[in-house]
């Protein structure tokens, strides 16, 4: 047996690699909350054909959104689960329509912003799925949180990660030294290191985008695309991977190596995917993998969002194949 599989994630929070931590024992507890309501999702997942889970739940979210039944059950863990650590100073979750308030008596220091349920649209055909979730550092002095505590750079995350739920339930992390990941062992129930100090390579062959919008997109997403595609400049041609939940679609990118694209286009002149929860800690988890990620003109983690579910356009992958298409943005 490798070390690896003799660190959970708790000892592994605990560790000398975090040692300089400000707050270590505060955020290892945090961390516990999230490892829970990722645990409580796989398990609703897992047993959603049984237990008549699949499905919508008949209402609709605050994008306008049909909601699945595990979209309730997956934001409902996440809020439950932080509030119970008392480490949750207020959270922002994708599935609700404004800051979510933490009681002044179970308040912590910590500001969670979390998608519970990522592709969920596709959890009836059995695809995998994931949850994404950002931490901050509150800003506020007082007990009353405000907008200050949640429009904020990336940059200013002190953590970020996603849960994967598939063959195997993955939890990754980065706590801004690094991406390391966990796999969820169901025979003891605890997360084990997995993939110590993930990297993704400088340059990848799969690029990754809906090309059901091209007849939307802008010019230069269109030619970057069409070089990829077609090998030009004396390229092996890129191969098209692409499944429609953004966590498998980044996990896999990280992995690879290549490009993950969601861009602003003439059906969604914003983009289409919120910045806190879901680009903003993606991206995060990117650049510390040594690789890249951007609007196509300045990095994501420098944005600083309008509104709590502000879409923004992302590209985000390999070094270098994010560095090519940022050279088509800048030449149109």
């Amino acid at each position: 047996m490798c070390d690896t599989n003799l660190m959970t994630l708790n000892r592994w929070l605990l560790s000398d690699h975090h040692k300089n931590t400000p707050n270590r024992i505060e955020f290892a507890n945090l961390m516990s909350g999230i490892a829970l309501a990722c645990k409580i999702t796989t398990n609703a997942i897992k047993r959603a054909g049984f237990e008549q889970l699949f499905g919508l739940a008949g209402v609709t979210n605050v994008h306008s959104e049909d909601v699945k039944k595990l979209d309730i059950i997956a934001n409902d863990a996440f809020k439950y689960a932080l509030k119970g650590t008392k480490e949750v100073f207020c959270m922002v979750s994708e599935e609700e329509q404004s800051i979510i308030p933490v009681a002044e008596h179970d308040a912590g220091n910590f500001v969670v912003t979390f998608d519970p349920l990522d592709g969920s649209s596709n959890i009836d055909c059995n695809v995998s799925v994931g949850s994404i979730f950002a931490i901050w550092p509150k800003v506020s002095k007082d007990n009353n949180y405000s907008d200050k505590d949640v429009l904020r750079k990336g940059r200013e995350m002190i953590a970020a990660g996603y849960a994967l739920y598939g063959s195997a339930t993955m939890l990754v992390l980065t706590t801004g030294c690094g991406v390391f990941g966990f796999t969820l062992d169901y025979t003891v129930g605890e997360f084990v290191l997995t993939h110590p100090d993930i990297k993704i390579k400088p340059r990848g062959a799969i690029y990754s985008i809906n090309e059901g919008n091209s007849v939307y997109w802008d010019k230069a997403t269109a030619d970057y695309v069409n070089s990829i595609k077609s090998g030009k400049n004396g390229k092996t041609p890129y191969s098209s991977r692409y499944i429609g939940s953004m966590v498998s679609d980044v996990h896999r990118t990280l992995l690879y190596g290549g490009i993950f694209m969601y861009p602003a286009d003439s059906k969604s002149p914003q983009g289409k995917l919120r910045y806190l929860y879901e680009v903003a800690p993606l991206s995060l988890l990117m650049e510390q993998a040594g690789g890249k990620s951007t609007n196509g003109q300045q990095a994501c983690l420098d944005l600083v969002p309008g509104n709590i579910h502000q879409r923004v356009p992302v590209f985000m992958g390999s070094v270098d194949d994010v560095s090519d298409l940022e050279s088509f943005h800048k030449s149109s």
